[in-house]
């Protein structure tokens, strides 16, 4: 609890400072005096005002926020002598730039976090293909079970190479979410030839950008030996006799190639709703035992499934994935940019109803995802901390009026018609953002309390 606590403010404390800190920057560089940078609301914890600067920094009580209060004639008098300094009497590029450096120090700042992780590499699954669910388009596909996959690409887009199983999951989210075709040149066991397989996506209904989509698409995890790991005192395992280390040959009739598959004929061990009894062949040290195995019914989102209360698959084989200088931080622009692009698509498809509004996350889910990442270690710490960078940025290039974007949207329409919005409008507008932004707020907040308590 208190790892998740740390985590968040952390990452909270950071996004905001990098946001405000985009504003603050180019505000200076522009000729703008800057009255006060805070990074929270609320009861200043900790205030200081260099020496010689007009800017007091505040580090406020209430985390979920920031702003950069800049001189400026509608909020307050300006003396004459100090209009030039002023934010709303500054050329409309200035202005427009200002307004734009927040945005863009996030998605830089997601571009910096995934480059180091680039640099330093990383340890991940090798892109070996467990056993696909029954029926899903993996399987319909021709996917068996322990092809490698060595390329990929969507549509039509050219082949790049697959470093990893992470790789290879983040290609399937965006066929999916996107409804486009996935090609894979796999290369199975044995030293079979190359074969290229396409994974139609067009068919998958991704509205909701859960679990369940990769059952869906039948690729869930690499492949993994039918090895038994750390079994529960208590659970269905216990009581057949299966012990730590035992290598599962055969569950019933089936015969068992891997972890993946294990874990689905565990699931599938029912009669109706209830757990079915059956034969297990297992490899115990060189010895060969069959055992009787009654699994436990589980409830699982809305579904029954069989459960025998051990850790089933041994550890992918894993490979360390890194990159040097330039191409580090290519690949970390293309990952900050495809992550921009599968948000804002995303929330337009959410719009016109054609995705959940179920994918909306709120502080809940983002300090939960902290916990879990810092816990992981740095590597997978920074990588969230990316995500959620990228997220911010795009979320506040949005049109609406309370946000970045809203603003930006004014000096469009002011770059075109030579007049601004008139205050009229202007409040029209913010209070209409306001109600957008606290129903998306009140949505998001809805799905976490479902997510983690429901």
């Amino acid at each position: 609890m208190l790892l998740t606590l740390v985590a968040f403010v952390v990452a909270l404390g950071l996004l905001i400072a990098v946001h405000e800190y985009g504003h603050y920057r180019v505000a200076v560089a522009c000729g703008v005096k800057v009255l006060r940078f805070s990074v929270g609301f609320g009861h200043p914890l900790l205030r200081w005002q260099p020496k010689g600067s007009p800017t007091e920094f505040v580090v406020g009580a209430f985390p979920l926020g920031g702003y950069v209060r800049m001189l400026d004639e509608r909020e307050a008098p300006v003396p004459p002598e100090e209009r030039h300094l002023a934010f709303n009497t500054q050329p409309l590029r200035s202005r427009a730039a200002i307004v734009a450096a927040g945005p863009l120090a996030n998605l830089l700042l997601a571009v910096l976090l995934y480059s180091i992780v680039n640099w330093n590499g990383v340890e991940e699954p090798r892109a070996v293909l467990a056993s696909p669910v029954a029926g899903s388009v993996a399987h319909k596909a021709g996917l068996r079970g322990g092809e490698l996959v060595e390329r990929a690409a969507l549509g039509a887009d050219e082949m790049e190479p697959v470093r990893s199983f992470e790789d290879l999951r983040w290609l399937l989210t965006r066929g999916a979410l996107e409804g486009q075709t996935v090609r894979l040149d796999v290369k199975p066991q044995a030293g079979a030839a190359h074969r290229e397989i396409l994974l139609d996506m067009s068919g998958i209904d991704s509205r909701e950008a859960d679990a369940q989509l990769f059952r869906k698409i039948g690729i869930l995890g690499p492949w993994t030996r039918p090895v038994l790991g750390e079994v529960m005192p208590d659970g269905a395992a216990a009581r057949a006799g299966l012990r730590e280390g035992d290598l599962v040959l055969k569950l019933g009739a089936a015969d068992v190639v891997d972890g993946q598959q294990l874990r689905e004929l565990i699931r599938q061990s029912l009669r109706g709703n209830e757990p079915l009894s059956q034969a297990w062949r297992i490899d115990r040290a060189g010895q060969l035992l069959t055992l009787d195995v009654l699994p436990e019914a589980k409830q699982e989102q809305g579904a029954t499934v069989g459960r025998i209360g051990a850790f089933v698959g041994a550890p992918p084989e894993f490979v360390t994935v890194d990159y040097g200088l330039f191409e580090g931080v290519w690949a970390g622009m293309v990952k900050t940019w495809d992550v921009s692009v599968l948000t804002l698509r995303m929330m337009g498809r959410m719009v016109i109803g054609e995705a959940s509004l179920k994918n909306l996350s709120g502080p809940l889910t983002i300090a939960d995802y902290a916990g879990r990442s810092a816990s992981m270690g740095l590597t997978q710490y920074l990588v969230f901390l990316a995500l959620i960078s990228v997220s911010l940025g795009v979320l506040n290039l949005l049109p609406l009026p309370v946000l970045d974007g809203g603003h930006l949207m004014y000096y469009l329409w002011e770059g075109v018609t030579g007049r601004g919005v008139s205050d009229a409008w202007m409040e029209r507008l913010q209070r209409g953002g306001v109600a957008v932004l606290l129903l998306m707020m009140s949505i998001a907040l809805f799905n976490d309390i479902t997510r983690l308590f429901g």
